[in-house]
């Protein structure tokens, strides 16, 4: 997305935040926030990375230190919801060794469960609209070690998330909460917290400090960590 600057949102939400909960001994699955919808995930043994590699600084949006490239993990699995440049740099992902899945290869990205242990990915065609111009676009459900992570990417429409039942932790971008409100979408009881990134340096987005399910995510390195008991499948 290209727009939304400079525009104080306050989301007002009031569930128990999730990432307090313990299950058994400790296991988890750590996510950490790289920047724009770029996410590193892993839960120690398999390495993800969502919407990155992208093109540093790409569309005003936030730029990266070069470190972040020259410690991906090897053969990990790149996962991207769509190929613009502010999610997508094929120039740098060509450099990298591993499994590299968008858009242009679903079928083979929702077989990832038959190689990845306690881990499925549905995707679903959703709407990324830009100047009136529709893009290839594909949001992600993640099942993992019996958690279920919702990755939005850059859609504007709240529709798909909305079908959604017992997710554990959403990635969405600030203007799919703002569709959900103006369509009077109910998102309270879809998702145990929402975290909120891709929120770019001259946007001005506010959350309501005390509602414990919105996560914002506009610094750089922030972790989130989901905990999992391995008995649990």
């Amino acid at each position: 997305m290209y727009r939304i600057q400079r525009k104080s949102v306050i989301l007002n939400f009031a569930l128990i935040l999730f990432f307090s909960l313990s299950y058994g001994q400790g296991n988890e699955i750590t996510i950490r926030f790289i920047g724009n919808c770029g996410l590193y995930m892993t839960d120690g043994t398999t390495n993800f990375y969502i919407d990155f590699p992208y093109k540093s600084g790409a569309h005003n949006y936030m730029e990266y230190d070069k470190s972040e490239i020259d410690n991906i993990k090897e053969n990990a699995v790149f996962i991207f919801t769509h190929r613009h440049s502010d999610h997508y740099s094929h120039k740098i992902l060509k450099k990298l060794s591993g499994r590299k899945f968008d858009p242009y290869n679903i079928d083979e990205l929702e077989k990832l469960g038959e190689t990845i242990p306690d881990f499925t990915i549905k995707a679903f065609n959703t709407d990324h609209t830009v100047f009136g111009i529709p893009f290839k676009h594909y949001s992600y459900l993640v099942t993992w070690h019996g958690k279920k992570i919702y990755i939005s990417g850059d859609t504007t429409d709240s529709a798909t998330i909305a079908s959604q039942k017992g997710l554990d932790l959403a990635f969405v971008p600030i203007w799919l909460l703002m569709d959900a409100k103006e369509k009077k979408v109910d998102l309270k009881n879809l998702s145990n917290v929402y975290a909120v990134y891709h929120v770019g340096p001259k946007d001005n987005i506010t959350v309501n400090a005390n509602d414990p399910q919105i996560k914002l995510l506009d610094k750089q390195g922030e972790t989130i960590t989901v905990l999992y008991d391995q008995t649990e499948k």
